[in-house]
């Protein structure tokens, strides 16, 4: 039996061309692999399963995910009970089937509960609903899942009277107990939905919660009511028959391509994914609705422009960046500096021309880096923020910094791994910890200090919000310092900018240079192996061992290199970071509970340190993860060394043997 789900209906709602793509499994779908994505889920699962404490003594439709006939039979033979609350209800109707996270029946009464791991603010206004009238924008998707929740119910039980409720994080509340998060635990191999692992057995086990509910009945009729809609073409019933007709008959609906929407879609194919016999759902679309061929997906097209809307591109029918003429962007001419608009249009004029040389504004950027003193520091973060907090006393999606690195580029050439901190402690709040360790590691002069992107700016006026609400003895000192390196945040009451506040490396490549084997891309997973690409001082410093080259690391072997070519490209430095258990023989690895295989991306090195507060972990599982994240950290400072290496070879300052 097929049946249009809650999670096609919400897919429906991105794109209509969706539902045909998810129904044949032919089709690549990006999303499978997101670490950040997975991460997210897993937080969700352990969201759902705490809010099942807030209503114990539920009955657990625990049905395979294909028996939808038996779900609802058996939900139909509990909704019997005067009262009774219901895990995972099934409701089917005409091919269209739901489950409910909570159900709370109470004579003919019943609340519907979606659980999210989104958080909110029960104080705030227009939650939901903006100051104009329109359904927040964030919010939609959620609310239109909801109302799909409560009409195929109140279709299948219509003697019922359903109402709909959220149940989310609560920013006002804290957490009353160390390790709330690992209380509950997502197999990696297991069925979250049915096979979490629960330590506690009621609420009363972990204080006050930290989920609250809110009514969102009367937003969730006027969506079923047509005042609201997810597209201006598309009323709520509409798309009940569209959504279903299309995924039921595997039929391709043609749903009309927009850009903003087309530039993210996740089907789309790599070349691994091709090599393996799967299909691309994005040139799908362009063959149907726009007639490309196999060549045209070999063209630059105007979806790849860096931060470009594309306005009408899809109406002219200009997607190539060979349509695109300067008038298509705001170019602003700056001096020395690359605007957004300028930077648009050189990513268009190198693709169409195939020419891959860089463009720099040198003398601009001469005359930034005549600014840095040394000695220069470069330091990354990793941190976390999950729904259910680590410690005692934190709220949902409070910032945690747990893992810095930090090299330090010497006048002489000289590299140091100068200084790292983690924390993998379980139940330590490490904030405070790490603030401490990253002034020891920048106090001692006053050379610039390096970061890549605002993340690490973000993290610390977090961190100085938490010491001023905390008790520690030296928190005036730390503030102190954290404030010279750092600038406060637009929301920020108070307002600073300090004298050593940390250069952003992310906006010097966005102001003075574009590489096109970044292909517009600007994170450092992108401009790291472009720049390796570019630079033949790179190439051949870094194609040797790092134990001869004036370079000194914490975590590898000075028998390591970081520089590969395979097929004349570059491969990417992250790419070559070892599987966390390497070497580790099949019996080892069983014994595993964290079952984390390699960190080479932000989101694995959350899950890494979620999996560290494990209290049960074995040491020496505890040590390689560890070992894992040091890493992966270390190689994020060394990237922005490496960029900063090649600036100085590209302005024409003397580079150092090695």
């Amino acid at each position: 039996m097929k049946v249009l789900s809650k999670s096609r209906f919400k897919l429906g709602l991105e794109c209509p061309n969706k539902l045909f793509f998810t129904s044949d499994k032919q089709f690549a779908n990006q999303k499978n692999a997101d670490s950040f994505l997975q991460a997210l889920a897993k937080g969700g699962f352990q969201v759902e399963e705490l809010a099942r404490l807030h209503y114990p003594n539920g009955i657990f439709i625990n049905t395979e995910n294909y028996e939808y006939e038996k779900a609802f039979q058996l939900t139909q033979e509990a909704l019997l009970l005067e009262n009774v609350v219901i895990y995972e209800a099934a409701f089917l109707v005409d091919n269209f089937f739901i489950r409910t996270d909570i159900l709370v029946k109470k004579g003919n009464h019943i609340r519907l509960i979606e659980v999210k791991a989104k958080s909110f603010n029960p104080n705030e206004k227009n939650i939901f609903v903006g100051v104009r009238g329109g359904l927040v924008s964030s919010w939609k998707p959620y609310l239109f899942d909801l109302a799909f929740q409560k009409h195929i119910a109140s279709l299948t039980c219509p003697n019922f009277q359903f109402e709909a409720y959220f149940m989310m994080a609560d920013k006002t509340k804290s957490a009353t107990i160390d390790g709330l998060n690992q209380l509950f635990r997502v197999p990696a191999n297991g069925n979250p939905r049915t096979d979490i692992i629960t330590k506690v057995s009621s609420i009363e086990e972990i204080g006050e919660s930290v989920l609250s509910e809110i009514n969102v009945d009367i937003i969730v009729n006027d969506i079923i009511n047509d005042k609201y809609r997810y597209h201006d073409n598309l009323g709520f019933h509409e798309a009940l028959k569209l959504f279903k007709d299309s995924y039921l008959a595997s039929k391709y609906i043609n749903w009309e391509t927009k850009y903003s929407a087309c530039k993210k879609c996740e089907f789309k194919a790599t070349i691994e994914d091709k090599q393996n016999g799967l299909l691309s759902g994005f040139e799908y679309c362009f063959k149907k609705q726009h007639n490309w061929l196999e060549d045209d997906f070999k063209k630059p097209n105007a979806m790849e422009v860096w931060n470009f809307r594309g306005k009408d591109l899809m109406e002219s029918n200009r997607l190539f960046m060979q349509d695109l003429t300067e008038d298509d962007f705001k170019i602003e001419v700056l001096a020395d500096k690359i605007s957004s608009g300028e930077r648009q249009w050189i990513q268009v004029e190198k693709a169409r021309d195939n020419d891959n040389s860089i463009h720099v504004e040198k003398d601009g950027l001469k005359n930034e880096m005549a600014k840095w003193k040394f000695p220069l520091h470069f330091i990354d973060f990793e941190t976390s923020t999950v729904a259910l907090p680590f410690t005692a006393g934190r709220k949902p999606y409070e910032s945690v910094a747990f893992q810095f690195s930090h090299h330090m580029y010497l006048e002489d050439g000289t590299i140091e791994h100068k200084s790292e901190f983690i924390s993998n402690t379980p139940g330590e709040f490490p904030n405070f910890i790490f603030a401490r360790a990253l002034k020891k590691a920048l106090e001692n002069d006053n050379g610039t200090i390096f970061k890549f992107a605002t993340h690490e700016n973000s993290i610390l006026n977090a961190i100085i919000v938490q010491l001023n609400a905390s008790n520690e003895v030296d928190k005036e000192e730390l503030i102190t310092f954290l404030k010279t390196i750092t600038k406060s945040t637009d929301k920020s009451v108070e307002k600073w900018e300090g004298d050593r506040n940390m250069v952003d490396l992310n906006k010097i490549v966005k102001d003075y240079y574009y590489n096109p084997y970044t292909k517009g891309s600007n994170s450092i997973k992108a401009v790291l192996p472009a720049s390796l690409n570019s630079s033949d001082y790179l190439k051949q410093k870094y194609s040797q061992a790092i134990g001869s080259i004036n370079l000194t690391s914490k975590n590898f072997d000075v028998n390591h290199i970081w520089l590969k070519i395979e097929d004349g490209r570059i491969v990417n430095p992250y790419k070559m970071l070892p599987p966390v258990f390497d070497g580790w023989i099949d019996e080892d690895l069983k014994n595993n509970i964290s079952e984390i295989e390699e960190i080479s991306d932000g989101g694995a090195a959350l899950t890494g340190y979620s999996k560290l507060q494990y209290q049960d972990m074995t040491e020496k599982e505890r040590t390689e993860i560890t070992k894992a994240l040091l890493k992966y950290c270390e190689l994020d400072t060394l990237a922005m060394v490496m960029i900063y290496e090649h600036f100085k070879e590209i302005i024409g300052e003397n580079m150092f043997l090695f």
